[in-house]
């Protein structure tokens, strides 16, 4: 890595809004044809680091230099022209739009004012090609797409740029094992070609495998610079992102044989959704965490919908303490006592401009309201308790959700289903996009609410954390349980060997 050459210096980078000085003083070095990977917690200042690098904001000061020239765009139409292409967590991908449109966004192929689309179409599938997602038609919306095409999409537009520079940000939260081998293809083909990558995410075993060098920031400020990703203890990482030792062991079990004794919350019965998933039975426990693992596309997150009615089943039953709940119907969960955080917390779960009184309240209205009048008074009292209890920072009721992290956003979400009597939790990959600082407090989280007595049904696509945190885990491969068992009795090799068909790994 010595002898490369460095492409981008960011030097003394301070960016402040209203309120808060978001960055203080950072520095992040990138040479050409190196993995970079840039870690810290939720509000460390990561994202509005790339923000100013993407263009979209302006630093209050410092110095910035590509190919050791000075470098301030002023939008991110200059940096695209430059070669810094970024792909955000949140995608910004138009889903009205096809594919092809999304991929050449901005600088459309045109002749004479109208768009050439049949060469748009051909180079935008030679672009998925080239990312090992071919299938994908230029010509289909966006929209259609599941969250791992959608991903996909993103990079070829990063590609179509001829970019030099490309910053990734958490690009693996929403692919399965196998798509991220094919990501972490692609990041070696582009670094042999000499194009540089800043690589964020939180998955501290992605950096192992992938990252050259990593830069830590926490606080707005630099905190390690250079460190070599291969060899630097993992226990070093998270005190330096988190200024403390923190553990991400998972919270202690109960034992198997005292959950057996309870009476059952949810039973799944023959469930199925044609085209997707087919004859699921399964039982979550008062007090059980159950988990479901599977590749993205297994049908897994489709079940978790389905029992909590945002589907209509083809057929089967889904019972909360031994009751039917109607089918296709997310009032009638609700009203059973059931309660989602669903995958995508920012656009399926938040109202990121209202404060967190309101998203913790929406759900649970006729509570505090009398003859049609909102009980503000005792809204605001609940909320304020749950604040506390779970530990929400900034403690603030009245802050707007969209300025807390991930991990204070998540535990937003899951305050809004403690209010009143709630059987059961279903939960959507509930620490994407949360720091290992976070995580680890919503493990215990979710498990106290367990321990409370409340059955907890969940998905995530790390298979370490399924084994970690459930209780039993039910293996799902092509819209079939293939496999319950006790998480004590497995290993992730031997999961990834069943939802995988024992390919190799």
């Amino acid at each position: 890595m010595g002898e490369q050459q460095t492409l981008l210096t960011m030097r003394g980078i301070v960016k402040e809004f209203p309120g808060v000085r978001a960055l203080d003083g950072v520095d992040l070095d990138v040479r050409a044809g190196e993995v970079h990977c840039l870690l810290g917690q939720n509000g460390a200042g990561k994202s509005t680091l790339i923000k100013i690098l993407a263009g979209a904001y302006r630093p209050d000061a410092g110095e910035i230099e590509l190919d050791g020239r000075p470098f301030r765009p002023a939008h991110p139409t200059a940096a695209m022209r430059a070669g810094i292409a970024t792909i955000y967590q949140e995608l910004d991908l138009v889903d009205g739009l096809s594919v092809a449109d999304n991929v050449f966004l901005g600088h459309e192929r045109a002749r004479l004012g109208f768009t050439r689309r049949r060469e748009a179409e051909r180079r935008a599938h030679g672009l998925l090609d080239r990312l090992g997602h071919g299938e994908i038609p230029p010509g289909r919306e966006v929209g259609r797409l599941p969250a791992a095409g959608k991903q996909v999409v993103s990079m070829a537009r990063a590609l179509s740029h001829d970019a030099r520079l490309i910053v990734m940000d958490e690009p693996s939260a929403a692919l399965a094992h196998d798509e991220v081998g094919n990501l972490f293809r692609i990041i070696r083909e582009l670094t042999a070609a000499g194009v540089a990558v800043v690589y964020i995410s939180h998955r501290l075993a992605e950096i192992r495998e992938i990252g050259d060098r990593i830069t830590v920031l926490k606080d707005g400020r630099t905190v390690a610079r250079g460190l070599a990703a291969d060899d630097t203890p993992t226990d070093r990482i998270v005190a330096l992102m988190t200024g403390r030792e923190t553990s991400s062991a998972f919270p202690d079990r109960p034992p198997a044989a005292t959950l057996d004794d309870r009476p059952e919350v949810l039973r799944v019965e023959g469930l199925t959704l044609p085209g997707v998933f087919a004859d699921v039975s399964f039982t979550v426990r008062a007090g059980e965490i159950v988990g479901l693992a599977g590749l993205v596309g297994s049908g897994r997150s489709e079940i978790l919908e389905t029992v909590y009615g945002a589907r209509r089943p083809g057929a089967g039953r889904v019972l909360v303490d031994g009751r039917p709940v109607r089918p296709g119907s997310t009032g009638a969960a609700v009203r059973r006592g059931m309660g989602l955080a669903p995958e995508e917390r920012k656009s399926q779960a938040l109202l990121l401009d209202q404060s967190v009184t309101a998203n913790v309240g929406v759900a649970s209205l006729p509570r505090f309201s009398k003859l049609g009048w909102l009980d503000r008074r005792r809204e605001r009292g609940e909320v304020d308790t749950l604040v506390r209890a779970l530990d929400i920072r900034p403690g603030d009721p009245d802050r707007a959700v969209g300025t807390l992290s991930g991990g204070n956003q998540q535990k937003v979400v899951l305050a809004r289903w403690l209010v009143g009597d709630r059987r059961l939790l279903v939960l959507d990959e509930p620490t994407r996009g949360v720091d290992v600082g976070a995580r680890a407090e919503l493990y215990a989280l979710i498990r106290g609410l367990a321990d409370r007595g409340i059955g907890v049904l969940l998905v995530s696509s790390e298979v370490p954390e399924v084994l970690g945190l459930a209780d039993r885990v039910l293996v799902v491969r092509e819209g079939r349980v293939v496999h319950q068992g006790d998480a004590r009795g497995l290993d992730e090799a031997a999961v990834l060997e069943m939802i995988m068909e024992g390919s190799a790994l």
